[in-house]
């Protein structure tokens, strides 16, 4: 038997957040959402 899935809801998109590793947003349905880390380089003269 398949695995029943929720859709993503525009909530959920909105409040994803990066982490300290990628994941990933999926419906189960093809559309699918990746969250990367965010990184900020800091570059001196």
């Amino acid at each position: 038997m398949a695995k029943l899935t929720k859709p993503l809801t525009n909530t959920e998109v909105k409040q994803s957040s990066p982490k300290d590793k990628e994941y990933n947003l999926s419906d189960g349905h093809g559309l699918a959402l990746s969250i990367k880390p965010f990184t900020v380089r800091n570059e001196g003269l």
